[in-house]
């Protein structure tokens, strides 16, 4: 492909991800790969390159097509600002690529030769007169929250979200141990290292495909991030116990589970998607879990928990709420999904959480936990609604994360504040995603 080529088809992949109905961006770079054969390996990186770039980048691009006056901010116009203050292209070597010949984009116009002018001095994104929406690329109306979260370290925390994420593994510890995947990786040419709290986890070096190596096909490894290990450690669930993963998923955490209760006790994994449900069963078998009950429920208020708390008094010594949130933890991976949010679309998110919690609390035996994890750095959505929670349930109290750390994670240094009574995990502090743990404990009486 040529270099126009190139810009062309990450034009049209930016247009496609502004629409309401758009996948991912990964699965919709996929699927241009797919459809696209004649793409080579160089053409496929140069193009994610763009879009990935221009997704991370969005706040100061648009600060800067303002600042210029370059008009509404199209994914062309957003394509041209990342090539200058992203690759560092010339006006001349955009005008070499934009010529409107066969698969080339059409020649540049009057104002962005305009604008590309004026850009020309700038080197780089940053100018210290951006507000925090801007130098930190999120969403203008998270601002004031995240000001009150980070304070002057704000911009500093946020731009972690900007950087590629590394490539995590979690050792399924019924087929082996870490030092025996690592080996096994590198066999087949994966050079892995330990990661730096999770005592089962690894972190490629670069990253690689793994779906075609033997080592995954047996199940000895899982792509997890470590923070997610890290979460699904702080359940601690053991050997014999009876378990819910209330929201299960595709059962990236309920793996995690049966591997540390060894195979025995019970789960049940819980999801209102029946998709996610049955790739959850793939990976099961794959996994060699074989103590996982699948259920599908059809809402939070599912007859199933009503009749399991009614007739058990919750019975189950672990509940995990793994809470659908804003995924703004995950914004290394899923830069596109922070320019979907909006204010209505979150107060909706954190509707769904409190009546998540409150329905899936029911399940708890006296003496078990309830564990509430998000993959959001928002306090709106972390610490306001454990608060709710426990202001409305006096049967709950709140276990100090760093006490139960000593006990699931035995040997490892504890990553977060002792200070703070939850656990909480950032791009920034940790190189994981970013996450938050609350364990809540049910009272005997």
């Amino acid at each position: 492909m040529t270099p126009g080529a190139r810009i062309s088809a990450a034009i049209g992949l930016l247009e496609r991800l502004d629409a309401a109905d758009a996948p991912p961006a990964d699965k919709l770079l996929a699927d241009w790969a797919r459809n696209n054969r004649y793409a080579g390996a160089k053409d496929k990186s140069a193009i994610a390159g763009m879009v990935y770039g221009t997704l991370r980048r969005r706040g100061q691009i648009d600060w800067w097509l303002s600042r210029c006056q370059g008009g509404a901010p199209t994914a062309r116009a957003r394509i041209l600002i990342w090539l200058q203050l992203g690759q560092g292209q010339q006006l001349t070597d955009m005008d070499g690529a934009f010529t409107g010949d066969r698969f080339d984009p059409p020649p540049l116009t009057g104002a962005e030769k305009r604008v590309a002018v004026e850009l020309a001095s700038q080197r780089g994104f940053e100018l210290d007169c951006q507000p925090l929406s801007a130098a930190a690329n999120v969403p203008d109306f998270l601002s004031d929250e995240l000001t009150s979260l980070y304070g002057d370290t704000a911009a500093v925390q946020l731009s972690a979200h900007g950087e590629e994420a590394p490539v995590d593994l979690r050792v399924n510890t019924l087929k082996g141990d870490r030092k025996t995947a690592a080996e096994r990786l590198a066999a087949e040419g994966v050079e892995a290292v330990s990661t730096p709290y999770s005592p089962i986890g690894l972190r490629l070096r670069e990253r690689r495909p793994l779906t075609g190596t033997a080592v995954f096909k047996d199940g000895l490894i899982e792509p997890q991030d470590e923070g997610s290990q890290l979460a699904a450690l702080m359940v601690e669930a053991k050997p014999g116990m009876k378990v819910v993963d209330f929201c299960a998923g595709a059962g990236g955490k309920t793996l995690a589970l049966g591997a540390a209760m060894e195979n025995t006790g019970r789960i049940v994994a819980c999801d209102v998607s029946e998709a996610r449900l049955t790739r959850a069963g793939q990976r099961l078998k794959r996994a060699g879990v074989f103590m996982v009950e699948r259920r599908h429920l059809s809402s939070e208020r599912d007859k199933w928990v009503k009749r399991r708390a009614a007739r058990f008094d919750g019975g189950f010594d672990r509940v995990l709420v793994d809470a659908p949130c804003s995924g703004s933890g995950t914004w290394r991976r899923n830069p596109d999904q922070k320019w979907k949010l909006t204010r209505e679309g979150l107060d909706e998110v954190m509707a769904k959480q409190a009546a998540v919690l409150d329905s899936a609390a029911r399940l708890v035996a006296p003496g078990g936990r309830l564990i509430y994890v998000t993959c959001s750095i928002l306090p709106s959505e972390n610490e306001a609604q454990v608060a709710a929670f426990l202001s409305q349930n006096p049967s709950f109290f709140t276990h100090p994360a760093a006490d139960v750390w000593k006990e699931a994670v035995a040997g490892s240094p504890y990553p977060g504040d002792t200070e703070n009574p939850f656990l909480r995990l950032t791009p920034k502090d940790h190189d994981t995603d970013g996450f938050f743990v609350a364990i809540l404990g049910r009272k005997l009486g």
